[in-house]
């Protein structure tokens, strides 16, 4: 089953394995049709019939629903602030015109319910002659309420295409603006215009990560992290995932083999980041996409992150 209805990219095939190519440099309005975003977001109230009194509506509620097929997309509350598909991609009109982004994908998911865009911003780091990680800049909301509007600097491994959130500001790995209140673009670029020192600090931890790690401490930290957990239950090692992520990391990962991942605190890292962009257990690839940015699994490599800096500190 398929949550995606659209998506489009340029350049090499993306990690999420599919959508509709572009030639580079095409205009926001040529995305907006290929990546199935030239729909706007309507709104009813809600009804209901009950027997004898006829309809009725309910006011404090709205119906949400697609302009172009008038599918539901959900119900929520009158205050609920719509963002629509269209605004994601224009938050990057001027982005590319004038400040040298590039944007490289963008889709929708869950039938509507949940849209993205990301695109290059130009930043880039070499490790040790040939591991290249690439700086990105990604949008992303719901109309569900299972998502704020969200803005957040991820960094792509290149050779594997491996999705890690870069902290934004205070620790913090994205600026969320919730849907009570009013998307302002203009508001999210003037917070977001710290990038330059944002890539700078994710750069220097990048570099930490170069040192030895001890294998029995490797072993140690998977198994804190590749658990399964349950409120008020104690966490379970996830035996299954531990054995993949040591596979990934002694050898069988892509660009494991780089000198800047093997046996190191940063091809620690890239395992368990593959595991879970690529081969985590998902009912589909965009279940795993989906987690991958917004859900588990992008908690997942948030907290091998903080651990594997630990290891280093």
């Amino acid at each position: 089953m398929h949550l995606v209805e659209t998506r489009a990219y340029t350049g090499q095939t993306p990690w999420h394995g599919l959508g509709n190519k572009l030639s580079k440099q095409q205009s926001i309005e040529v995305w907006k049709r290929s990546a199935g975003m030239d729909w706007s977001i309507e709104e009813s109230e809600v009804q209901f019939a009950a027997e004898e009194s006829g309809v009725h509506s309910f006011p404090e509620n709205k119906v949400l629903y697609r302009s172009d097929t008038r599918a539901p997309l959900a119900v929520v509350s009158k205050r609920f602030q719509v963002v629509q598909p269209g605004e994601i991609l224009e938050f990057y009109r001027d982005l590319t015109q004038e400040s040298g982004f590039e944007l490289e994908s963008a889709g929708v998911l869950r039938h509507g319910r949940k849209f993205w865009a990301l695109a290059r911003t130009g930043q880039s780091i070499v490790l040790r002659g040939r591991d290249r990680v690439d700086g990105y800049l990604l949008l992303a909301t719901a109309c569900d309420r299972t998502l704020a509007t969200t803005a957040q600097f991820t960094s792509i491994r290149v050779v594997c295409n491996n999705t890690l959130a870069i902290a934004v500001r205070h620790g913090e790995r994205a600026i969320k603006v919730p849907h009570r209140i009013q998307f302002d673009p203009e508001g999210v670029k003037r917070q977001l215009g710290i990038t330059v020192s944002a890539w700078g600090e994710f750069v220097d931890r990048i570099r930490l990560l170069s040192e030895w790690v001890d294998p029995d401490a490797a072993e140690g930290l998977l198994r804190r992290v590749l658990t399964y957990t349950s409120p008020g239950a104690t966490p379970v090692v996830n035996e299954r995932a531990v054995s993949n992520v040591r596979s990934l990391f002694q050898g069988g990962g892509r660009g494991a083999q780089f000198d800047s991942s093997q046996g190191r605190a940063l091809g620690l890292l890239n395992g368990i980041t593959e595991y879970v962009d690529h081969h985590r257990r998902a009912y589909s690839g965009d279940h795993r996409m989906d987690a991958a940015w917004f859900g588990q699994g992008a908690r997942l490599k948030e907290r091998a992150w903080r651990e594997v800096l630990g290891l280093v500190a």
